[in-house]
């Protein structure tokens, strides 16, 4: 098996029978050179700018990555007459804020530069012709995700204050934002079954079907903390918009593939917890 590391960025450790290269989707004769020499059966889409408080910031940047990356992928794939199934992982950020599970024919109107750019980024590969799959996953959490996301940011202060690393002052956003959050583990397995049974080009929400508010998230954390910890609200942790709620149904691809979530939240904050527990013990 061949895997693309994202955009720009390095691959992960090494892992029995996966091959890593890095490609900068952004070249499109790098992507296209990539694509020839592995002549890959399937193509998970994972790569690209996933953040959206980084679109904020950079909206140009988040619709590069997101829409051109995207473009040169589909292209070095056609040019190379690639016939093979493709999963793009769009975003839940697509829709219309809404207060009730949203449904993959709910209105369409992202709130922000990243919803935007993921709208563009789906709309391209649509338009491509390919068998694409399309994935609109909302939130997902777990271990190694990256310490720009609420729920590894909590668990990263606890794990260094319990080191000693850091005051005992957990620093954190909003937290009446309620978000629809996933296991990443049964996120993998949507993609999985998606590739193995989807309908291309019918978009499908990936999603645990409850929301729950960030504080609440926080207090479950702070429940497997070994150590007292005062909480501090950061400025600079809050989004210029912030949608109150975000909640999704996945019964499309319950009804398609069969999966559903597994994994309770309190095993995912516990394992992430423990993860950056071990980062934090290493010298």
């Amino acid at each position: 098996m061949h895997a693309f590391a994202r955009a720009g960025g390095q691959p992960p450790e090494p892992h029995p029978g996966v091959r890593w290269l890095t490609v900068e989707l952004l070249d499109r004769d790098a992507v296209r050179r990539a694509l020839d020499a592995t002549r890959p059966s399937i193509i998970y889409h994972c790569a690209g700018l996933a953040h959206v408080q980084d679109a904020w910031k950079a909206p140009a940047r988040s619709l590069r990555v997101n829409v051109l990356g995207t473009h040169h992928l589909l292209e070095g794939c056609r040019e190379l007459g690639l016939t093979c199934r493709m999963l793009v992982t769009g975003s839940a950020q697509i829709y219309r804020p809404h207060t009730e599970p949203i449904a993959e024919d709910d209105d369409i109107a992202p709130a922000n530069p990243y919803g935007v750019s993921k709208l563009a980024q789906e709309l391209t590969a649509a338009a491509s012709g390919l068998p694409v799959l399309l994935a609109r996953p909302f939130n997902h959490a777990g271990p190694r995700q990256s310490p720009a996301y609420a729920s590894s940011a909590f668990a990263q202060q606890i794990a260094q204050i319990e080191s000693g690393r850091r005051e005992p002052v957990l620093r954190v956003g909003n937290l009446d934002a309620r978000r629809d959050l996933t296991d990443v583990r049964d996120t993998v397995r949507a993609y999985l079954a998606l590739a193995d049974s989807g309908v291309p080009l019918r978009p499908y929400n990936v999603c645990s079907g409850r929301a729950h508010s960030m504080r609440e998230i926080l207090d479950l954390l702070l429940s497997m903390a070994r150590v007292r910890v005062a909480i501090e609200v950061d400025p600079a942790r809050m989004r210029p918009a912030d949608t109150p709620i975000v909640l999704g149904s996945h019964a499309r691809l319950t009804a398609d593939t069969g999966w559903r979530p597994e994994i309770p939240l309190e095993q995912t904050l516990s394992d992430l917890l423990d993860y950056w527990r071990a980062r934090e013990a290493q010298p």
